[in-house]
C-alpha cells in the first residue's frame, strides 16, 4: 500500500489510527484505493431488505428511478455488490458501490459514491446517492470495541440544478450502518436501518455475503479522465453515474 495520502484508502484516512482496530477482514474489505488495479465483488443474501410499511412504498417508488431507494420488501433475497476505488472527475479519492438486489421478478440497482474531502487537517467523507448523485450526506464513523465498523449518515442536502438545499430536520432520515466479520459463519455481515423520527423505520437491509477482489480488466481500468474532465479515473463506464456532483 502506498504511504502517500492519496494512496491511502478513504476509510483509513477518515478513521486514522482507529482503522487498525477494525477486524482484519474489515481492514481488507475497506482497503481498496485508487490505482490498485482491483475491484471488490460481494455476493450473498439479505435476510431482510426493503420497506416493511406498505403505505410508504408508493413514496419510495417515486425515488426508485434514482437508484437510491426502492419500494419492495423481501426476505432471503440474493444480492451482489461491486466496490470500485477511483478518483472522481474533481480529483477526489472515492469509492463507488453498485448493488444489485434480486427481488422475485425484479432487480433493483442501488448505487452511491463516497468521496474524501479534506477538512481542518483531517478527512471528511461525503456520500452521494443515486444515479444523478443529487442527495448527499456526511458519514460519521466509529470502531466498536469488537472491531466492527459503525456509520451514521448526517446533514442530508439535495442538489437541484444550481440550488443546494438542506433537508429540513422534520423530513430528514438518518441511516445507521454496522458491518462486521462473522468468524463462526466465515461471512461478512451488514445491517443498515434508515430511520425518520416521525415515521420510524423507513428502510432496512441486513444479511451476509462472501467477498473477494478481482483484477480490473484493462479496457475497464483505462477510463482516462481527470479533475474537471467529466469522467472518473479508474472507474468502469458501466459503474459511472449519469451525473457527478462536486459540491459538498
Amino acid at each position: 500500500m502506498s504511504t502517500s495520502l492519496e494512496g491511502t484508502p478513504i476509510y483509513e484516512r477518515a478513521l486514522g489510527t482507529a482503522f487498525g482496530r477494525l477486524q482484519p477482514e474489515l481492514q481488507d474489505y475497506f482497503s481498496l484505493a485508487p490505482g490498485s488495479g482491483s475491484y471488490g465483488i460481494g455476493q450473498g443474501v439479505f435476510e431482510v431488505v426493503g420497506c416493511r410499511r406498505r403505505w410508504l412504498r408508493p413514496l419510495l417508488a417515486l425515488a426508485s428511478a434514482e437508484e437510491s431507494l426502492f419500494p419492495e420488501y423481501g426476505e432471503m433475497v440474493p444480492f451482489r455488490i461491486e466496490n470500485h476505488a477511483h478518483l472522481d472527475p474533481f480529483g477526489r479519492s472515492s469509492l463507488t458501490a453498485r448493488r444489485e438486489i434480486f427481488f422475485p421478478g425484479r432487480t433493483r440497482l442501488f448505487q452511491d459514491t463516497t468521496s474524501a474531502v479534506g477538512e481542518d487537517g483531517g478527512t471528511r467523507l461525503v456520500d452521494y446517492l443515486g444515479k444523478h448523485r443529487r442527495l448527499a450526506t456526511d458519514l460519521r464513523l466509529e470502531v466498536t470495541p469488537e472491531g466492527r465498523l459503525r456509520g451514521i449518515s448526517a446533514a442530508a442536502r439535495a442538489f437541484l440544478g444550481p440550488l443546494r438545499l438542506a433537508v429540513p430536520a422534520a423530513l430528514d432520515a438518518q441511516a445507521y450502518a454496522e458491518q462486521w466479520w462473522d468468524a463462526g459463519a466465515g461471512k461478512h455481515r451488514i445491517q443498515v436501518k434508515v430511520l425518520q423520527k416521525h415515521v420510524g423505520l423507513v428502510l432496512v437491509y441486513a444479511g451476509y455475503f462472501d467477498y473477494r477482489l478481482a483484477p480490473l480488466l484493462p479496457h475497464a481500468a483505462a477510463v482516462n479522465g481527470g479533475a474537471g474532465s467529466g469522467a472518473a479515473v479508474g472507474l468502469p463506464r458501466y459503474a459511472e453515474p449519469d451525473r457527478w456532483e462536486s459540491r459538498v
